[in-house]
């Protein structure tokens, strides 16, 4: 806290210095700068930089670039930086990216306005990646540090980085090594110059010694301070994503526009019904359309009543809540084949509040056109005239209502405004349907739908489709028609096997989006050594990177062999070991990830058409939008909106959505959150300001 309190008193310095104005005049309120809440990112197309770019899109914190590589771009100079608004020293951009401590030409005039700004208005400098050497305050890494290969290399968040912008890790930053035959990461190990002000707050081990050196550290010198990266990476690394945040929250003293929260969220669809199961000797799944081998028998994968005692016991024990998407002709026709009993569905409706519930339609029924298949593929079946024929709004919407009319009688806590049809069917399609039924938009609003579940896969960005907005979800690669490890592990092995190994080719015609497999997985260990570790890293680095997005599973994954939870188990596991108890997954219900999509996106729109305008004075800070604009700002602990705690608590800050009446919202920062001793203060615990949303779905 006494660097806080020395930048302080330098940038008071400075400011008037650069000003001209007599000491007594600092005092004054517009000598006070008003400092725009935007980032300056300097690119040259390095991985690096664009990281950055794009965590700053991910969180709504508006930045402008400037591409070195640009024959256009704009000069970077004093006006450029800044200027005068009402009388008042105005700095247009709060933080400065680099993609190095200075890609400028020796004695750049650039170089030069870019350090006088940074020295005026206390304004921080990330250098994105940058070797070591006395320049950026380290040591050539020759003098016992290490430059090279970080493949695999756990590195560590020192005491300074926990207390400083990283305080929301758990201590650990793993680097990838994903594949031992291609080096991933690069970077640079280095102790501090002698003399040097340098704070390290990311070190891992030198290899070869048994001492330890810096990775990111903040380098202060000629009243300039410099987050110095020593690694490079892309936005799609984990130790990026894990610094991601951090490094957003240095650069601005954590205080921007935007927020970060990590989520997770997994639906398992066909709950009541019974899926088809893989057959390993025709490959393919009786009982679906393109399974026409006369020989292939069907068989079907359905839970059981201590599937769900599971179910429960594994969420109690991990904290965490599933989505049941439910078809409830599946627990009528059971009934009507078992003399009326459905252990199944007695043992869920006991239980119906240990779960959340979506309605997946009553039969499951493909709501898109009318299939014809008796050819393979199948294709849409056209009237007389050649035009398409179409499952009929009147037909949808009975099974959207038949469901929840079903569900409401059996007490399940349903929403009546969320969806999740079969197979995401209605929608497009492609090849077969390429645009949704047109019937399916009003179908919704006929129902009151307002989320649609639809597959990420096909269709990545929520849109309208009648009353609803899309909720698009990851698929996981555990397969519907799998109940066993073997199940799983045949299937895969088809589907990611050349043809030479007996495979289905994709990956030999779709060289460019598809590796095939090097040999076949063990039919006995592959599900436990290749998949799940395969599966658990692409979902956790979801979760990491800030997406509320669900990912969905099916009912035939929770029995037999259990296939979703040694994924899920992994994924929160990995999870809670790399990040502190302030930063919890969030967990969301389908309207409240619908809801946090749609705030983005309209956040989005306003930041690009200039409608937002967002400012620091001091300890003030004015964020002014059209009326009815959901903003997001995330600001310290202790920031109050209204004279009430703003926003909610996570990972040591506070943030939620903030519904503008077209006035300015006015906030007020905090004190510097230290003891008397110089101690960092005890962590917020104030109730949100009046007015204020919490991030969909979240309570304080």
């Amino acid at each position: 806290m006494k660097r806080t309190i020395r930048t302080a008193a330098l940038t008071a310095c400075a400011l008037i210095a650069a000003l001209g104005l007599p000491a007594g005049v600092a005092q004054a309120d517009t000598a006070t700068p008003r400092v725009d809440l935007r980032v300056l990112v300097v690119t040259d197309g390095g991985p690096a930089a664009e990281a950055i770019e794009a965590e700053l899109d991910g969180e709504g914190t508006p930045y402008t670039e400037v591409d070195l590589n640009s024959a256009s771009r704009p000069t970077i100079d004093a006006a450029f930086l800044a200027d005068t608004v009402d009388g008042r020293p105005r700095a247009k951009f709060q933080a400065v990216v680099l993609p190095n401590d200075n890609p400028f030409a020796t004695g750049s005039a650039e170089m030069a306005a870019l350090a006088a700004y940074e020295q005026t208005y206390a304004i921080p400098q990330v250098d994105a990646y940058t070797y070591a050497r006395p320049e950026v305050g380290l040591q050539y890494y020759v003098y016992g540090g290490y430059a090279g290969s970080l493949d695999g290399v756990t590195a560590g968040v020192t005491d300074a980085g926990l207390a400083g912008p990283f305080g929301y890790l758990g201590g650990s930053v793993p680097f990838e090594d994903n594949d031992a035959s291609v080096g991933e990461s690069y970077g640079y190990l280095a102790v501090p110059l002698v003399g040097a002000d340098f704070t390290t707050y990311v070190d891992a081990p030198v290899p070869g010694s048994t001492g330890r050196a810096s990775l990111v550290g903040e380098y202060r010198h000629d009243g300039r301070r410099e987050l110095v990266v020593g690694f490079v990476y892309n936005q799609y690394q984990q130790q990026f994503k894990l610094l991601a945040r951090g490094i957003v929250d240095w650069m601005t003293d954590g205080i921007h526009l935007g927020a970060s929260h990590n989520y997770f969220a997994v639906h398992v669809d066909d709950i009541f019904a019974a899926d088809d199961r893989w057959n390993s000797t025709y490959n393919c799944t009786p009982g679906d359309v393109d399974c026409t081998n006369p020989g292939a028998t069907e068989s079907t994968i359905r839970m059981t009543s201590s599937d769900v005692t599971y179910a429960k016991s594994w969420q109690e024990s991990h904290d965490f809540t599933l989505d049941f998407a439910y078809n409830a002709l599946g627990s009528e026709d059971y009934k009507e084949e078992h003399d009326g009993s459905d252990p199944l569905a007695t043992s869920l409706i006991a239980d119906k509040n240990d779960f959340r519930w979506v309605n997946h339609t009553y039969s499951h029924a493909f709501l898109g056109c009318v299939q014809n298949t008796t050819v393979v593929p199948w294709v849409c079946a056209t009237n007389p005239n050649g035009s398409t024929k179409w499952v009929s709004q009147a037909d949808i919407s009975d099974e959207i209502s038949t469901n929840a009319a079903w569900g409401q009688a059996k007490g399940l806590p349903i929403d009546s405004s969320e969806l999740i049809t079969g197979e995401h069917s209605g929608f497009f399609v492609t090849p077969q349907q390429p645009v949704d039924n047109p019937n399916l938009g009003p179908a919704f609003t006929a129902n009151g739908i307002q989320w649609a579940g639809s597959d990420n896969s096909r269709d990545p960005q929520q849109r309208q489709v009648g009353s609803a907005l899309t909720v698009p979800r990851y698929p996981l690669n555990i397969y519907y028609n799998a109940g066993t490890k073997a199940d799983e592990v045949d299937e895969y092995n088809y589907i990611y096997g050349s043809r030479a190994q007996g495979g289905s080719g994709i990956c030999d015609d779709n060289p460019a989006t598809t590796t095939c497999l090097a040999s076949p997985l063990s039919l006995t260990t592959g599900f436990d050594d290749y998949i799940v570790p395969l599966e658990s890293r692409q979902a956790l680095g979801h979760v990491l990177g800030n997406d509320p997005r669900p990912h969905y599973v099916h009912q035939s994954n929770l029995t037999e062999d259990r296939l979703l939870y040694p994924v899920l188990t992994s994924v929160l596991s990995q999870y809670r070991a790399l990040y502190a108890d302030n930063a919890p997954v969030v967990n969301l219900r389908q309207k409240d990830i619908g809801t946090e999509l749609q705030r983005r996106a309209a956040w989005k729109t306003a930041l690009s058409a200039g409608t937002v305008t967002a400012y620091r004075i001091g300890d003030d800070v004015t964020v002014q939008a059209p009326s009815g604009t959901q903003v997001t700002v995330t600001a310290p602990a202790g920031t109050t909106l209204g004279g009430s705690a703003y926003g909610t608590a996570y990972a040591g800050e506070r943030s939620g959505w903030t519904a503008s009446t077209g006035a300015a919202l006015a906030l007020t920062l905090p004190a510097p959150a230290v003891t008397a001793d110089g101690t960092p203060a005890p962590a917020d615990t104030t109730s949100t300001a009046p007015g204020t949303t919490l991030p969909a779905g979240l309570t304080e």
